[in-house]
């Protein structure tokens, strides 16, 4: 113990240490009234500053010009953008950078992104109603052997009630994880509004992570083994009726995917139909071995015909009676058009009565909240 003397010298008020100059004050990103985007950096060393930001339509052709400002500050301007979430990094001399000055950030499969919203949308904007809650959930994964994470939305209303909801498995695509679907999906948000709207009935949202490892590949083909399928049917969907308050008969349940997500989606109902009535492929079909953007070039359009042997349920004529909706839609511009097109040929081939919608677009963002927003108004009618 000190002595008293020095104890209540040492308890003295101590001089502020003397701060260094101030840099300068970055607002980023910085969204007009016209929709604009300004993004800045203070990066006065670099020699150069980039975006990268693949939603936002014509940034690949017309990348923005960076300049520099006297005091370090890199600024640059896009737009005008039609309403959405979009992710970015910067590139400072070749180095992906997400931006210092924004707290709102989107993961993906292996990576993590900055993340600005230009409102506009009554469909995914933060709006005056009552809001659900998004809660990130790990469970342990037999089938893997491991811990897992998923994302759950519980609709406005859950935590103070007994009653029990239809539930809705949302898949992500190859470049996105479990958290992809709320923060740049903007779907809790999405299924807030349109229970207010009362489009929507309430439900509960299930949002696993489609990737067993790092590595993007499908079942299909050479893979024998199907990861994800087993961690869904074992553990993921035992886990949710467990532990959450959802109603499980085929009618209360619906899955739906994006991209990769499309496929597993296809896997998982399709071998297990008696299971959902709902099934939903956004910008997918089924491809061949990888997935898209894997190694090996893009899938071709043609569903490989072992796919068809390993899914007996296709031609069980009392199990498609039960299904409601089988939905397909993908942008006229999307690298998988010709994919989703083969396949929903195939289904017609097996009897099934597919709805097929084409929109505007490619393989983005700027689509899948949109087919969110037509899709999940069908479910549980």
């Amino acid at each position: 113990m000190l002595p008293v003397a020095l104890w209540a010298q040492d308890a003295r008020p101590q001089p502020t240490p003397p701060r260094g100059p101030q840099g300068p004050v970055v607002i980023s990103p910085e969204v007009s009234s016209d929709r604009r985007i300004t993004f800045r950096i203070l990066a006065p060393d670099a020699k150069a500053v980039t975006l990268r930001a693949g939603d936002i339509p014509g940034l690949q052709k017309e990348p923005p010009k960076f300049a520099k400002g006297d005091n370090g500050v890199w600024e640059a301007t896009v737009g005008p953008l039609d309403p959405g979430a979009y992710r970015y990094t910067f590139g400072v001399d070749g180095v992906a950078v997400i931006d210092p000055r924004n707290p709102s950030v989107s993961e993906s499969n292996t990576n993590v992104w900055s993340l600005v919203v230009v409102p506009g949308s009554e469909l995914f904007d933060t709006q005056q109603v009552p809001h659900g809650a998004v809660a990130a959930v790990t469970y342990y994964s037999t089938a893997l052997g491991r811990h897992r994470r998923m994302h759950v939305y519980t609709p406005p209303g859950y935590e103070a009630g007994s009653a029990k909801y239809p539930v809705f498995y949302l898949l992500h695509g190859a470049g996105d994880c479990d958290e992809s679907w709320t923060s740049v999906g903007r779907a809790g948000f999405i299924l807030d509004n349109l229970i207010a709207a009362k489009k929507a009935k309430p439900m509960v949202v299930v949002m696993p992570a489609g990737h067993t490892s790092a590595r993007m590949m499908m079942p299909g083909g050479g893979q024998q083994r199907d990861e994800f399928s087993e961690d869904f049917v074992n553990d993921i969907m035992p886990y949710v009726e467990k532990n959450y308050r959802v109603l499980t008969a085929r009618n209360d349940r619906a899955i739906a995917g994006l991209s990769m997500g499309g496929m597993q989606t296809l896997n998982i109902s399709m071998s297990h139909l008696d299971k959902f009535a709902y099934v939903g492929v956004f910008s997918s079909g089924v491809f061949g071995r990888r997935a898209p953007g894997a190694a090996g070039g893009a899938p071709g359009a043609a569903p490989p015909a072992e796919w068809e042997e390993q899914h007996p349920m296709l031609d069980n004529a009392a199990l498609k009676k039960g299904l409601k909706t089988l939905w397909f839609s993908t942008g006229s511009e999307d690298f998988l058009l010709q994919t989703t097109k083969a396949t929903v040929e195939m289904m017609k081939k097996h009897g099934f009565d597919p709805v097929y919608k084409e929109s505007g677009g490619g393989h983005t963002w700027l689509n899948w909240r949109d087919y969110l927003t037509e899709f999940a108004p069908l479910l549980f009618r």
